[in-house]
């Protein structure tokens, strides 16, 4: 990884452990970017995490070696080998037994027979195979008889009896990279040998003449062999140097998978999710922990404007808040896995990621901490559309000038498509850009009961610093405390009062709907459970029905078979097998009835039922539908398979207004228009007003109904045209409510 601003952002997001993890699960080391669409990488990332693989070899970087190729160079067998390691591994996933775009992209990888050829010569710890270079063959066999035959020397003379007495050990040393023997003093007596060592009790490492004579025909057979592979190695570095236009294609293709693999083992290793940049700005977070907290508190957070300016409490976490979410954009756009709820949060896309975060105050480099700000600040006027993360953006200079003079530089940044987080204890700068539609609040939260931050945030709201608490908690003396609040005065110390009983309101209000949330889900998912329950119940009721004219046909075939008998016997026989089916369905019948008292319950208008969870009155019955009116006031044309018999009286109905009049003792004082047609019960209505004025009422009542709306329509455009009618108004809830009218005359 040789991209200086990864590492420099990444040390200053305290992302450094993470992405060294991360890096442990490559094959070798390389850049963290990906070259080309980073939605089709994810594609082939999603693919790869559904299948199983064995993860690659390390293998050596190998750009050096195709420069070296180029140039007519050869390699070393261990060089060629790092390119055997890829080319095995690359052949290994082509004989995945995989589908879709995997199986595409590993079957365009074509070997050159000359590359296969290669490998073939090599086996599994890196040496050249036997049976291929004969004479080389020979002269290994002989080094290996040789270095028996040394072995077998050095063990004759641990056992020589003239030797014994001078041997410190029966071991073999090695010193040097020789075999040797540790003796004492005179051993000159009993064996020529050549001292290579000494110990440090001063005795001597020795090289015995017999064995030395062994080792130089070793040293012989050794250089040989390198002799022998110098030349193969040539023949194949020449091999190789023909299929140069292959090598640099597999050597990217491999880097390419390397990037996929380490990203699926990473996360499955670590449970973490992948987020890929949407195509907005908008940064969406829920559940993501920071990985450098152990026991982190997953944040949730959304930033959808183009300002977050995060205010409160001190050691409330709002620099942590920062790093959070420019951690999170900044894994993303490398699409390294991070530990989120993927499937609630969005990141957005941007240019480049910057975060002023340190004092740039330098003496080595004069210059002050306003001024570094302002440098970095600088910068960003030649840049567009970045994410950037100011922590205590006033720091260095009086706060109200810092106020007027940041409020300018971020709106001049909010028309180059910055998108930027804050963090301040100031409110002046707050108050200045609490009015602009594009910044949003947001405010650390502090525990009065347990005085100490919550580590959790409020959007829409202004934090209080809570600095005199904070400094007794760090053991400041009370006496300090309050004269520090004497001197800062008692209208702000309202004012902070203010800020954070706003604040307490806020979490309230997000409480109490939360808990309503929660209740409308719960309310949703028992309509659901009802919903399925009358599926399940119609599905049965269907499957019955199938089976009982299953039955009844086999009964009837049963009957058929009997009459066609010639004998008496015969036919009785067949009669009985049919009364038996029938007798079977008739009692199969009977209990489904016991247990479904509504299938042989008849219903009676005026009846009291039960309708799934509410209780009501049959007002009209037909064949297969009844009309009830339930307590709620609701009228429901509903099957009559879906209610269930109370075994109660009716209900009372609320009775009408108690109107005293005189008239005609025929003449009613309610009409029910239930069922009718527009004009029929306009019809009905005009001869119904015609009596009511004869009767001599003053108020009457009308029965419409709600049903479409259409018949409620007709009647009050008739009654706005009526020369009679003073007015009319929707009845009382107990008197029909908007399914009534009380007309006065």
């Amino acid at each position: 990884m040789n991209d200086p601003h990864y590492f420099e952002l990444a040390k200053k997001l305290d992302l450094e452990s993470f992405l060294e993890l991360f890096a442990s699960f490559l094959s070798r080391p390389k850049p963290p970017h990906m070259e080309g669409d980073i939605h089709r990488h994810r594609q082939f990332i999603e693919a790869l995490d559904k299948i199983q693989f064995n993860p690659p070899p390390p293998i050596a970087p190998l750009e050096r070696d195709i420069i070296h190729l180029k140039k007519f160079g050869f390699l070393r067998r261990d060089e060629i080998f790092e390119w055997v390691k890829l080319w095995r591994y690359m052949l290994y996933l082509k004989n995945l037994r995989i589908e879709g775009i995997l199986f595409d992209w590993f079957a365009q990888i074509r070997f050159p027979e000359t590359i296969l050829e290669i490998e073939h010569r090599f086996d599994k710890e890196g040496n050249l195979k036997e049976g291929i270079y004969p004479e080389l063959d020979s002269v290994n066999v002989s080094l290996k008889r040789t270095k028996q035959e040394i072995k077998e020397a050095l063990l004759r003379l641990l056992s020589n009896a003239s030797l014994l007495p001078y041997l410190i050990d029966r071991q073999i040393h090695l010193i040097n990279g020789e075999e040797s023997l540790l003796v004492r003093g005179g051993f000159n007596h009993a064996i020529k040998a050549q001292v290579i060592g000494r110990s440090a009790a001063g005795f001597f490492y020795v090289l015995p003449e017999s064995v030395s004579r062994l080792k130089e025909r070793e040293g012989a057979l050794l250089s040989q062999i390198t002799e022998m592979e110098f030349l193969i190695c040539k023949e194949l570095s020449a091999m190789m140097g023909k299929q140069l236009p292959f090598l640099g294609y597999l050597d990217k293709e491999f880097d390419r998978f390397d990037h996929y693999q380490a990203r699926v083992a990473f996360a499955r290793a670590k449970n973490l999710e992948f987020m890929t940049p949407s195509r907005d700005t908008k940064i969406i977070l829920e559940g993501f922990c920071h990985p450098a907290l152990n026991n982190p508190k997953p944040i949730s957070v959304r930033f959808e404007k183009s300002i977050l300016m995060v205010t409160g409490v001190n050691a409330g976490g709002k620099t942590m808040l920062l790093k959070s979410i420019l951690s999170s954009a900044f894994l993303a756009r490398y699409l390294i896995p991070m530990p989120i709820l993927a499937s609630k949060s969005s990141i957005g896309s941007f240019k480049g990621i910057a975060a002023v975060l340190d004092d740039p105050q330098s003496a080595k480099n004069d210059i002050s901490t306003f001024a570094g700000r302002m440098l970095s600040f600088e910068r960003f006027f030649k840049e567009r559309g970045f994410l950037v993360g100011v922590d205590e953006i006033e720091l260095g200079t009086d706060s109200d000038e810092a106020a007027s003079l940041f409020k300018v530089i971020l709106e001049q940044l909010i028309k180059r498509d910055f998108k930027i987080i804050i963090t301040t204890h100031h409110k002046r700068l707050a108050a200045l850009m609490a009015a602009n539609e594009e910044v949003e609040l947001m405010a650390a939260l502090y525990d009065e009961k347990r005085q100490m931050p919550t580590f959790s945030f409020l959007q829409g709201t202004i934090g209080k610093s809570y600095a005199f608490e904070t400094a007794e908690r760090y053991g400041i003396p009370p006496f300090v405390i309050k004269e520090a609040k004497e001197v800062y005065g008692q209208d702000k110390e309202k004012l902070g009062e203010l800020i954070e009983k706003s604040a307490q309101l806020e979490i309230e209000l997000g409480q109490k709907n939360r808990a309503l949330e929660l209740e409308l889900e719960r309310v949703r998912q028992k309509r659901e459970e009802l919903n399925d329950t009358l599926e399940k119940q119609k599905e049965a009721h269907r499957h019955h029905l199938q089976r009982l004219d299953q039955r009844y046909q086999e009964a009837i075939d049963a009957a058929k078979e009997a009459a066609k008998e010639s004998q008496a016997e015969s036919i009785h026989k067949g009669m009985n097998n049919a009364n038996k089916l029938l007798q079977a369905i008739k009692e199969e019948e009977r209990s489904r009835s016991i247990s479904n008292p509504s299938l042989k319950h008849e219903f009676k208008a005026g009846e009291r039922v039960r309708y799934r969870q509410s209780q009501g009155t049959i007002l009209s019955l037909g064949e297969r539908e009844v009309m009830i009116e339930l307590d709620e006031g609701f009228k429901l044309r509903v099957k009559k398979g879906e209610l269930r018999p109370l075994g109660q009286l009716p209900r009372p109905k609320p009775k009408a207004p108690k109107i005293s009049v005189e008239g005609a003792r025929s003449a009613q004082v309610s009409l029910d228009l239930h069922g009718l047609r527009g004009d029929e019960a306009v019809e009905k209505l005009d001869s119904f007003l015609s009596d009511a004025l004869l009767a001599g009422f003053d108020e009457i009542l009308v029965y419409h109904g709600i049903g479409t709306g259409k018949l409620a329509y007709a009647i009050k455009e008739f009654l706005k045209t009526h020369p009679k009618v003073r007015s009319f108004e929707d009845a009382p809830a107990q008197m029909g409510g908007f399914g009534a009218k009380i007309i006065k005359l």
